[in-house]
């Protein structure tokens, strides 16, 4: 048995594991992904105060301090968790873990459109992740689909790398930040369409030909003739496998309290799986710290 369950191993996750480790416990950090989480999906970290470094980057230096004070990391989707009162039984596909405590920072997944033709063309033009896969549409024509942050700097970011973007908003507005709006303006091969959303998604030669838009006012459709798709509509939180544990708030979230412990005694949670106002880097890390700091008081 391990002193500590870790369950994602994003900014919050390593940064739980790296305070309680410095601490003296013992824990694992399961993950099914790359460590790092989003980061490994960000091109530019430019709010995180004292520094500034690309994604991936700066996952690697999280994952490289976590385990140089004796964290494990192990590869494993997790499925459920048994409380067993005085300790947690962490279930993956092929393997169980036992621990005194845990901290589920699982994150959250990108929201499709859930438009005819999306499902079929994901991969063969649909993208969630312009850092992925925007090198592919060198020279190409693509759609951003999204008005907040994310949309506006994947769009950015695709502008310096496609031949034109279009970006889809649902609304007469950017909810992004004004420094992203004012960054966007200064891009020549951005176009914007407002109060349009996204109908279906189009085809030739089993790949992406077009995007069928419709007008938010009138209903009318529209064919954007396009490479590809970039969906940056929202998130969703991965919190599908405690659910039976009556952790979670109706839109999905896990909710906790000032020490990020859920309402299951020695079950804790941070990062974006929580309901929060603010999904960030820096306060996901914040909520690591806070969760592995007050553990590591309890096994005292």
């Amino acid at each position: 048995m391990v002193d500590l369950i870790v369950i994602g191993a994003g900014p919050s996750g390593l940064t739980a594991a790296l305070y309680a480790t410095r601490a003296g416990a013992s824990v694992i950090v399961l993950d099914g992904g790359a460590p790092g989480g989003k980061l490994n999906l960000t091109a530019e970290i430019e709010n995180y105060p004292g520094m500034m470094k690309k994604g991936p980057e700066l996952a690697y230096s999280m994952y490289e301090q976590c385990l140089s004070f004796g964290a494990k990391y192990e590869y494993g989707e997790v499925t459920h968790i048994e409380d067993k009162g005085e300790h947690k039984i962490v279930h993956t596909a092929d393997q169980q873990y036992d621990g005194k405590y845990v901290f589920i920072a699982t994150g959250t997944k990108e929201r499709k459109m859930n438009i005819p033709g999306e499902d079929e063309m994901s991969g063969r033009g649909v993208s969630y992740c312009a850092v992925c896969d925007g090198p592919f549409f060198k020279n190409k024509t693509v759609c951003v689909v999204g008005g907040g942050n994310s949309a506006i700097e994947e769009a950015i970011y695709l502008s310096d790398i496609v031949k034109q973007v279009h970006v889809i908003v649902r609304r007469d507005v950017l909810r992004a930040d004004q420094y992203l709006i004012d960054k966007l303006k200064q891009k020549e091969n951005i176009e914007m369409h407002y109060l349009k959303k996204p109908s279906s998604v189009k085809s030739q030669d089993n790949k992406v030909s077009g995007l069928v838009i419709e007008d938010s006012n009138t209903g009318e459709l529209s064919l954007i003739p396009t490479d590809g798709i970039f969906p940056f509509i929202g998130l969703d939180p991965i919190s599908g496998f405690v659910k039976d544990l009556e952790i979670v708030n109706e839109r999905g979230y896990i909710e906790v309290d000032e020490n990020q412990e859920t309402s299951v005694k020695g079950i804790f949670a941070g990062g974006d799986v929580t309901e929060k106002n603010l999904r960030q880097v820096i306060t996901a890390a914040n909520d690591g710290a806070i969760a592995g700091q007050y553990i590591a008081s309890l096994l005292k």
